[in-house]
């Protein structure tokens, strides 16, 4: 059942399981609803009903709380994580589709595709700080471990924009291929990567030099290259590992990023578009928006294990860990 409010019955067995059980929230675009599924079990064991156009997601540091993208609501909802209730609304800009949290725990940098913009958002004092002119429709974020350089990537303008954080300037631009979606800094900050989805390749760039290292490509037999088209990705944190998702190619690519080799594919659902991975980097949990469902991999046996049925085109995917 969906619902906004916690039932007695729910919050009982809130009470009787640990603060943090290891979960992954789905958020669902065409259903207005986030579905939370149980890891251990492999199934959705709660759907919360959220605002117009869900996308992307993502914790706290501290996983107290969710943020969610409501981007025909233009706005951003905090959702409690303990009681699956909506907290506040905030500020986000026009239409945000993806955004990335500061290591400070309290600035959101946002991706306003309609207008052009990157709007920073300060979660405490719950206000736009800046709003940061970029290329034609922002759509990927990324901030580096360090906390310095933010990522946007403009879709129309096929570049990723570098942006000092301290004093909001883009600082470098660096042409990719067409439609930049997602971005992401190895664990040691030297390397971005960037995926182009109509280019149909994942671009890496030195953090140092702004120099592209490398352009991945990839070939599957029996699927037309039209249908090659790299979206979302997670590197591992030991940098040996990218698994991308390839949108109507319907498979997750897997690399070695040291060498730039892809190693091989899973077959997963419809259209795969973003992923969660656990903590310990075992399982893989991917969005397949025309499908409806989430495949789950398992990396150390090397196959999908398990389809979940979820709402109608999920798209983002956060995971939360267990308690330690």
């Amino acid at each position: 059942m969906i619902r906004n409010t916690v039932s007695a019955f729910a919050l009982s067995a809130l009470m009787a399981t640990p603060a943090m059980a290891q979960e992954v929230w789905i958020s669902n675009e065409r259903d207005n609803t986030i579905s939370i599924i149980d890891v251990p079990t492999m199934e959705v064991v709660e759907t919360i009903k959220v605002g117009a156009r869900p996308r992307g997601i993502m914790f706290s540091h501290d996983y107290s709380v969710a943020y969610l993208c409501a981007s025909d609501d233009s706005t951003i909802q905090v959702i409690d994580v303990a009681t699956r209730q909506i907290l506040h609304n905030l500020p986000s800009g026009e239409n945000p589709e993806t955004f990335a949290l500061h290591p400070d725990n309290r600035h959101i940098w946002i991706s306003n595709e309609d207008d052009n913009i990157t709007s920073v958002l300060d979660v405490v004092d719950r206000v736009i700080v800046a709003q940061i002119p970029v290329g034609v429709e922002p759509e990927g974020k990324a901030i580096n471990h360090a906390g310095t350089i933010a990522i946007t990537t403009s879709e129309t303008t096929n570049m990723a924009h570098w942006i000092d954080t301290e004093t909001h300037a883009i600082f470098h631009n660096s042409l990719v291929g067409s439609r930049p979606r997602h971005a992401e800094f190895t664990s040691d900050d030297a390397r971005l990567f960037v995926s182009a989805e109509i280019g149909g390749g994942l671009h890496v760039f030195d953090t140092g030099t702004f120099e592209e290292l490398a352009e991945i490509r990839f070939e599957i037999p029996d699927v037309h290259p039209h249908d090659v088209q790299p979206v979302g990705f997670r590197l591992t944190e030991d940098m040996t590992r990218a698994y991308v998702a390839l949108g109507p190619a319907n498979r997750i690519a897997v690399v070695d990023i040291e060498s730039y080799e892809v190693l091989g594919y899973h077959l997963v659902g419809r259209r795969v578009w973003h992923m969660a991975m656990s903590d310990d980097e075992k399982l893989l949990f991917t969005t397949n928006g025309v499908s409806g469902d989430v495949t789950i991999i398992d990396l150390e046996r090397g196959e999908p294990v398990r389809t979940v049925k979820v709402g109608r085109f999920p798209w983002g995917a956060a995971y939360r860990p267990a308690e330690r």
